[in-house]
């Protein structure tokens, strides 16, 4: 037996018959050898059984509750044994080439420490598949709109990216990790629970002389927002203290406390925006309804000190306990 050359990891809760149609198409991607460990968090829906009946190959890790993203792949990244690892979201299809060409570009650029794959809409529209390191301009103002005012500087997915290009971070649906410069940056930092732990990555692999590249000839087709979709005021709590956590560590107090007073305003004022709106439509529009609750939700989370019990750790606790 041909020892592998990569350990992909995939990290489910709940995600049934994606987490097997993940691995059903890793199995597409002929010409490299590979390791498969799925770990379970505490899943409820039959996934680990499911796993295990369809799949003898794969490694199983049945944790007896959902810790979160980025302590479940420590976990399998503990124990990593190949020169690389493949970071894959279970709502992610890897493309049949894609993982060769990862490994191919990793070989050949060894001071490359991250490399992300282009990410697809199920419709073939392109997604954003990199981003930079978030600031109070990224996360005070519209994203968007400073991509199409500055692209030099915030790039995004309308650049058409064609040839390997280095990037501030890569979203982590699809990645390819080198186990030398894990080494050197320690795993993920488990004080994310969803959100920005790749982000935080990227940025300490930087920190340490590694370069981070999108591949946009490697391929993941990605069915991204399953947390938002379930639980969309928890996912956005999620969302903004990982930020919190992000500007903490890297951007210091006085940013910080700039990062929660701008969050408090922008919500007020989309806030006040949806609660017009919703009243010239008498509640009608059911999206503008929803988001304004949400907006509602999240605000009054973040004027009550962001405290820890919201989110999608509660969210996650309440499923899994039936």
């Amino acid at each position: 037996m041909v020892d592998p050359d990569v350990t992909v990891v995939i990290v489910n809760w709940n995600t049934r018959a994606l987490v097997l149609d993940c691995i059903g198409a890793l199995e597409q991607n002929a010409g490299t050898e590979t390791a498969c460990v799925v770990v379970d968090n505490g899943s409820t829906d039959g996934s680990a059984d499911a796993i295990e009946r369809e799949f003898s190959n794969v490694g199983l890790i049945r944790n007896e509750a959902n810790f979160g993203f980025a302590r479940a792949n420590n976990i399998a990244l503990a124990g990593l044994k190949t020169d690389f690892a493949l970071l894959l979201n279970s709502d992610a299809r890897i493309q049949p080439g894609a993982l060769p060409a990862m490994l191919e570009y990793m070989k050949t650029n060894p001071t490359v420490g991250i490399v992300g794959a282009r990410l697809l809409n199920e419709d073939g529209s392109i997604q954003n598949a990199f981003d930079n390191f978030p600031t109070l301009a990224t996360e005070l103002l519209n994203k968007s709109l400073l991509r199409r005012l500055f692209p030099a500087r915030y790039a995004g997915k309308s650049l058409r990216i064609t040839s390997p290009t280095e990037v501030e971070s890569v979203i982590g649906a699809c990645m390819l990790i080198r186990a030398a410069a894990l080494e050197q940056t320690g795993l993920f930092d488990e004080d994310y629970f969803f959100f920005k732990e790749e982000t935080d990555l990227c940025l300490q692999m930087r920190k340490v002389g590694w370069s981070v590249v999108h591949l946009p000839d490697a391929i993941a087709v990605h069915l991204q927002g399953q947390s938002k979709a379930i639980a969309p005021l928890a996912a956005k709590i999620e969302y903004d203290r990982s930020n919190i956590i992000f500007f903490r560590k890297h951007r210091g107090p006085g940013a910080t406390l700039a990062l929660r007073i701008g969050r408090i305003v922008k919500l007020f004022a989309n806030l006040s925006l949806g609660g017009i709106g919703t009243l010239f439509t008498l509640g009608g529009n059911r999206k503008l309804l929803a988001r304004t609750r949400v907006y509602a939700g999240l605000l009054l989370w973040h004027l009550r000190g962001c405290p820890a019990g919201p989110g999608l750790r509660r969210e996650n606790a309440v499923d899994a306990d039936g």
